[in-house]
């Protein structure tokens, strides 16, 4: 049967260009995109080499408005423009997929979508199948049983059943379901708070959009109301995600054949870009089709890129199962004399202290892996070894020194091997911090999981846990896997950790300071996590339930107050409500705009309110006091483990660029200190009978190593003789003496001082200080004549950050800014004032990482009982027993002032109490 195979070239364009690395050649241009492109277009050609192709054609999207901006004026309105690099390659890759021998279709004044929807059902009728080669979601309406959408990057197939599988509506409902759901790309609003669960179960239980619709009114609870608000948008919304399919093209099908490859035109294209392999492969087979030498050059990838090799499971094919002792045996052989052995758990459940083992995966050379399936039990499943037997086999391994271990996110499985007893001893490795002391933040990278690194790195499309367990409602746990389905994804697992340690590890290697932050920060650091995760905190409960009601009871007063305000009542968490007061019957001025044109409401319009207005002040402080006790006061009781008694945080190594640590579930970063009710929330974390709560916090951290960076002599004195730093930097600006400097002084002082460090302007000074610019201005140019040493640290930091594309902090983590050569003047400026600020946050997260591992090495070489429960920003948090507290108040900070030799004296100060807002 004939086949027309189109592919969407503006989502090629986006995958590409984020799935590859920063890719250049030697004149500094970006390759990438150009690269992942071409390759992923060669491939496809070579999956279908052995059907009959009789069209096919590449379909962009052309430059400028389409009829869907003259329907609705905010359409993309908040998509972000197109990062500047790969700007710079839409060209190449337009005049490489033409060379190639594609057919490019690019038509003025409608989406690539639309030509595709058109082409796909003239297709349709004239009885050729088609493929669409495409990551949108939105062509999911054109399946039918002549039409089925793929995927490159997944190897995901969608025909008809594929997409009920994995929408949940079929095909003739999905503009339906995404008429609900929104499109946030697109900017096009669905119903407020409708996600995909709610739409499925709408459309299944009403049949159509229009039948939903026409229920609105007997559909309850706060969905219904927000459906009932989003009726009259919702015909626009659908005529928006509608793909056309009656365009009037300048193209009929029979103008989609494939053309020859020109190969001079391509040479010139492989020549500029340096794409060596293709290069001497287009120059030595002239005679050559390109879509038949595709298979060669996946299996020797050129040496100046990526292949994104999406569809290949080669690497699957000596995996194997183990379901005897023979075989258990064999391996536990080798995992003994193999100097590095890749670990990874199938569990579950992902909360790592509710996690109990399903299966281990092991490898001890790429290649060559291997699934151990232990709690499977599925109806037909397979016997497997018994669980408790093959952990006593495999303990004195896991729990070895001398054995060295590898995973991605180790920590998790520590946690899960914690859960059955065992100590997992031997982490030599963690690929998910690899790949974060590497390339965190860089051009490009989006993630540390699993499936982009290798993608990334090695080319290779990694089964996803949803391809295997499925997604939503009908997600079903891993025990329920089938075996073989199991093996191949959790032995893939293990198998590319080893791939990618050999990838990643030579380049950390290779240069001192990434060593040196992998080495000595992150890898030790990461051990330290898992025992304050594994400890936990003590929680009063009955203190916060007590918060919690006073809170309730404020809230409602509030609420009162907030409706005496506006002169009736109203729903206070209502955005469309609260604006239609604010602006329509009060007259306040408004401030900013939503997306969809509506005036905002959010917490910087109503803090900006508030200044002038009472309503928006009590609205302010309603939403404070709400966050605090959905968050804290009802949520904290909620998570205490009933086992320990105690709650336990989750922290996150590989999440912020600046090296600093993320708490999940619950954040306890994010408790208010500034506020009673923030600090009432710390008073409920406390110390066990006969303990206390010990706060170590480093002083004026940042400020200090801005004086250690910029070698001012004036900051470097300052905090040498111990003075006050915002009282000398006052009297620097306002020409007094130190004594003579007065409260209002000092505090200007201390807004410049902090404000200067994170990059602030003149007019973000005046706006802080409610002061004229003119005045802010004056004040900056005083500090900077005071202090000079800050004036050329900053200006030499952004020079290096634009000659580099990133900066370093003082122990050589590498702080990457992708935005430092963007066009828009926006995101520029705003990398440049990241520049200056990031070697400062970034060498406060190393250095208390590095008091982490010094006071912890302290603790267990004098077999203290002390135990560090928390990690909050620049201090830590200890449970320390009453026979030892007047030594840990004494031998404490020294060990975290003495892990780094700055220019200025680092000071620790330490607090006591018997619950963390008393220590603190």
């Amino acid at each position: 049967m004939p086949i027309l195979l189109l592919v969407d070239g503006s989502s090629y364009l986006y995958r590409a260009f984020h799935a590859m690395p920063d890719l250049r050649n030697s004149q500094g241009e970006p390759t990438g995109a150009i690269y992942g492109v071409l390759n992923m277009l060669r491939r496809l050609d070579s999956d279908y080499k052995a059907q009959d192709i009789v069209y096919k054609a590449c379909v962009f999207d052309a430059k400028g408005k389409t009829f869907r901006d003259d329907w609705y004026a905010d359409y993309k309105a908040t998509r972000p423009a197109m990062p500047a690099d790969l700007v710079r390659q839409i060209e190449p890759i337009h005049v490489g997929v033409a060379a190639s021998g594609w057919p490019v279709l690019m038509i003025d004044g409608v989406e690539a979508d639309d030509v595709i929807g058109t082409l796909a059902r003239q297709a349709e009728a004239l009885g050729i199948q088609v493929v669409i080669s495409t990551g949108d979601k939105d062509l999911a309406q054109l399946v039918s049983p002549k039409i089925t959408l793929i995927n490159t990057m997944s190897n995901e197939m969608l025909d008809e059943a594929g997409v009920l599988a994995k929408f949940g509506v079929p095909p003739e409902r999905v503009v339906d379901y995404l008429t609900l759901v929104g499109d946030t790309v697109d900017n096009v609003p669905g119903v407020e708070k409708v996600g995909p669960k709610t739409a499925v179960k709408w459309l299944s239980q009403y049949g159509s959009l229009d039948a939903v619709i026409a229920a609105a009114a007997e559909i309850g609870g706060a969905v219904g109301k927000n459906l009932r608000n989003a009726v009259d948008f919702l015909p626009l919304g659908r005529k928006l995600v509608t793909v056309r399919c009656d365009l009037e093209l300048p193209v009929s099908i029979d103008d989609l054949k494939p053309r020859e490859a020109d190969r001079s035109q391509l040479a010139e294209l492989f020549l500029r870009y340096e794409m060596k392999s293709w290069l001497k492969e287009v120059r030595g087979a002239a005679d050559k089709p390109l879509a038949d030498s595709a298979e060669a050059s996946r299996q020797e990838p050129p040496a100046e890129a990526t292949v994104v090799n999406a569809a290949s499971d080669d690497h699957r094919k000596n995996y194997a199962c183990i379901l005897d002792w023979a075989g258990f045996e064999s391996w536990l052989t080798k995992i003994e004399q193999s100097p590095l052995t890749s670990l990874d758990t199938e569990t579950t459940s992902l909360d790592p202290f509710a996690a109990r083992l399903v299966g281990i995966s092991l490898a001890v050379s790429p290649g060559e892996a291997v699934y151990l399936p232990l709690s499977h039990d599925y109806a037909g499943a397979p016997a497997q070894l018994e669980l408790e037997t093959v952990l006593k086999r495999l303990k004195p391994w896991l729990e070895s020194e001398q054995h060295a271990k590898i995973g991605q996110n180790l920590k998790y499985d520590q946690h899960v091997f914690a859960n059955h007893g065992i100590a997992l001893a031997g982490i030599a490795h963690d690929t998910l911090l690899q790949s974060y002391v590497l390339e965190s933040g860089k051009d490009g990278v989006r993630g540390h999981d699993l499936g982009r690194l290798a993608l990334r790195h090695l080319g290779l499309a990694t089964i996803a846990f949803e391809d295997i367990c499925g997604k939503g409602a009908s997600q079903i746990g891993f025990n329920q896997v089938a075996v073989d389905q199991a093996t191949d994804y959790a032995a893939e697992d293990a198998d590319l950790c080893l791939l990618l340690h050999q990838k990643c590890f030579p380049q950390i290697a290779a240069n001192k300071g990434l060593e040196r932050i992998y080495g000595e920060i992150e890898m030790p650091v990461r051990e330290i996590l898992f025992r304050v995760e594994r400890t936990g905190v003590l929680i009063d409960s009955g203190l916060l339930a007590q918060q919690s009601q006073e809170l309730g009871e404020r809230l409602i007063e509030l609420e009162a107050l907030a409706h005496e305000a506006a002169g009736q009542p109203f729903n206070v968490n209502s955005p469309k409500q609260l604006a239609e007061i604010l602006f329509d019957k009060l007259g306040l001025p408004v401030k900013k705009k939503t997306p969809s044109g509506t005036p905002s409401t959010d917490e910087e319009v109503l803090s900006e309110l508030a200044l002038d207005y009472p309503l928006p002040k009590l609205l302010l402080e309603s939403r404070q006091l709400s966050k605090l006790k959905s968050t804290y006061t009802d949520k904290l009781p909620k998570m205490v483990n009933r086992q320990t008694g105690r709650v336990h945080t989750s922290y996150a190594q590989a999440v912020a660029v600046t090296g600093r640590l993320a708490s999940s579930d619950p954040n306890l970063q994010n408790i208010p200190v500034r506020t009673a009710e923030g600090r009432r929330i710390r008073a409920a974390f406390i110390a066990p009978p006969g303990s206390h709560i010990v706060s170590a916090d480093y002083s004026q951290i940042e400020l200090r190593i801005m004086a250690h960076l910029s070698e001012d002599a004036r900051l470097l004195e300052a905090f040498a003789q111990g003075e006050d730093v915002h009282r000398a930097t006052a009297a620097e600006i306002f020409g007094v003496t130190p004594i003579e400097v007065g409260a209002d002084q000092r505090r200007v002082a201390k807004v410049i001082n902090f404000g200067l460090i994170y990059g602030m302007s003149a007019f973000g000074l005046a706006r802080q200080l409610d002061i004229e610019r003119s005045a802010a201005q004056a004040y900056i140019e005083r500090y900077f004549t005071r202090y000079p040493g800050v004036a050329k640290y900053m200006e030499s930091t952004r020079s290096a950050a634009k000659a580099n594309g990133f900066v370093e902090t003082v122990f050589g983590r590498r702080l990457w800014l992708p935005e430092i050569h963007a066009s828009q003047a926006a995101r520029r400026q705003g990398a440049e004032r990241a520049a200056i600020n990031a070697p400062m946050q970034g060498t406060a997260a190393d250095l208390i990482k590095l008091a982490m591992i010094a006071v912890q090495r302290w603790i267990d070489s004098d077999s203290l009982k002390t135990r560090l429960v928390m990690q909050v920003h620049d201090e830590l948090v200890l449970e320390v027993p009453d026979e030892e507290l007047a030594r840990v108040r004494v031998e404490l900070p020294p060990h975290m002032t003495q892990v780094a030799r700055l220019n200025v004296p680092l000071v620790v100060e330490v607090g006591v109490g018997d619950n963390w807002d008393e220590a603190h």
